[in-house]
């Protein structure tokens, strides 16, 4: 049996399948002919989470259209898992006791590829006066316009120059696409970034801002373009919370045992892991800054909170500097070093356990403001003992660790402002959260704790980092002779400058005994948990 609409009768005979119960005919048929929702980043959070969300609120009849994908990025992910399966996906809830729970996801009825003739496409869709909401979930390096030097990346230079008809880069197209809209009736519209980044609305609001100054700036586009901008298109925060890990290959050997056939993950050639099927964890929290211009889907009916921009921030700064994300990175970072296969089996190590609760409850928690809709104590209670300890979420290190200086600022950062802020908190009383720092900088040796070499995740900033710690030798810490001092200064990967705070020996000495030998890292964490 094939996952298609042709086949959607025989899949709703599955008893261990649940299936949509709405004409999905209907639902195509209205969407394209009036969209309401389109959508950019086709990966498995928006498949997933997103898709079961708008799929909620048809079945309770609060919504008769669905969402539109585009994929600007990796069009492959339309090729394999979007086009052959008429663009449906089965979400699979991986719950901790053992039982999967899937579903249908029907709710996404069109996905296009941002090509020419998917240009056309999307400049009909951006005209239609009823459009409410462009989302995305292109990652927060989606939004970077700019190299670490602070000169704009390649793509942009080339869309800034003579990129305006056909634009390379999201942002841009994004831009190109408003000015379309702007251009055919001036009906405003709302941005809605579901990316995991703190700030994500304010983010694309600047990027995009930019581009419209620059191309303004080239006669290309008018003054009362960026006027428009700022006044008819919203851009509201969110905080997203829903882990997607890589298809799990258990989870495609049980939907083969119910008959689907081609359920094999696949790996593009762009790096994306995906499959016909999501995998998921059961809790999830969508928080939304309740300020759309031009109406909004009633995200209420389907669990998602809809409060004030203070409160998303709050939520936030709870999920991503203290509850979630530093415990995530903490995991990620000694987990590649100690060779775990995965979040869960660095979890239930007993000193990587007893870490991150003291990074998160003995550290951070002092210096969070709780947003009240979520309480930080309960919510790191269900990170530990639910989300990270559950062994059907294949999560690895190795994902979690890509990309982490570009991460370390909020995440940890946020901690150490707060306490060298602070009237009543010695910011050099922090002892874990420097002992992660110190891990993070042992794992960019590229060496494991037994001494075997062993991969580093992608980091936009690794040749940089890897250029001051030249000379650092494994086994011999008189090797070290200050290398670290330069980074741990540079308040744009820590947030601010670790040297003036205090916090820079502390550091050293750490790193300094995780690089005597094999088993070093091991033994520091037994020696100060």
């Amino acid at each position: 049996m094939k996952l298609n609409l042709k086949e959607i009768e025989n899949i709703r005979k599955i008893k261990e399948i649940k299936t949509p119960n709405y004409n999905i005919n209907q639902i195509k048929e209205n969407t394209i002919k009036n969209p309401k929702w389109l959508h950019f980043g086709a990966g498995n959070i928006f498949r997933g989470y997103i898709g079961k969300i708008q799929q909620v609120l048809i079945e309770k009849g609060k919504e008769n259209s669905g969402i539109i994908v585009a994929e600007n990025f990796d069009p492959e992910i339309i090729e394999k898992v979007y086009t052959p399966f008429d663009n449906l996906t089965i979400a699979s809830i991986l719950n901790k006791n053992g039982d999967f729970k899937n579903e249908i996801i029907e709710s996404i009825v069109e996905a296009i590829e941002v090509n020419k003739d998917g240009l056309e496409k999307l400049k009909k869709i951006v005209k239609n006066p009823n459009l409410q909401i462009i989302s995305f979930t292109i990652t927060e390096k989606g939004y970077n316009l700019k190299n670490p030097s602070g000169e704009y990346i390649q793509v942009i230079k080339e869309d800034i120059e003579n990129g305006f008809d056909f634009p390379k880069h999201i942002v841009s197209l994004l831009t190109k696409l408003l000015y379309i809209r702007f251009k055919n009736d001036k009906k405003p519209v709302t941005l809605l970034s579901m990316d995991n980044c703190s700030g994500n609305g304010d983010k694309i609001k600047n990027s995009i801002l930019e581009i419209a100054t620059l191309w303004k700036e080239r006669k290309i586009v008018e003054k009362e373009f960026v006027e428009y901008l700022l006044e008819k298109v919203s851009y509201p925060i969110t905080m997203i919370d829903k882990i997607t890990p890589r298809p799990s290959v258990e989870v495609e050997k049980v939907l083969e045992t119910l008959g689907f056939e081609n359920m094999k993950p696949i790996v593009t050639e762009k790096n994306s892991y995906i499959a016909p099927f999501v995998n998921l964890e059961e809790p999830e929290y969508f928080v939304i800054e309740d300020k759309f211009l031009n109406g909004r889907p009633k995200f209420e009916e389907a669990g998602v909170y809809l409060t004030d921009r203070q409160t998303v921030e709050k939520t936030e700064k709870m999920k991503v500097t203290t509850c979630l994300n530093p415990l995530h990175t903490t995991l990620a970072i000694f987990g590649c070093l100690l060779n775990k296969k995965s979040i869960y089996d660095s979890v239930i190590d007993k000193d990587l356990n007893r870490l991150i609760k003291e990074v998160g409850y003995g550290e951070a928690l002092k210096v969070v403001e709780s947003p009240k809709i979520l309480d930080p104590k309960a919510f790191i209670d269900e990170v530990i003992d639910e989300r990270f300890s559950n062994p059907y979420i294949p999560d690895q290190p190795e994902r979690i660790a890509t990309d982490t200086s570009q991460k370390i600022a909020i995440r940890f950062g946020e901690t150490i402002k707060s306490y060298n802020n602070s009237d009543k908190l010695d910011v050099k009383s922090l002892k874990y959260i420097p002992l992660v720092l110190a891990g993070w900088f042992r794992y960019l040796l590229g060496i494991d704790d037994d001494g075997k070499e062993r991969s580093i995740s992608k980091d936009p900033m690794l040749d940089i980092l890897k250029e001051n710690m030249k000379g650092i030798e494994f086994g011999n810490p008189r090797s070290y002779n200050g290398q670290l001092r330069k980074i741990l200064r540079n308040d744009r990967i820590f947030g601010i400058d670790l040297e003036i705070v205090g916090l820079s020996e502390k550091i050293e000495g750490y790193f300094i005994e995780m690089i005597e030998g094999k088993g070093a890292v091991r033994r520091t964490l037994e020696k100060y948990l």
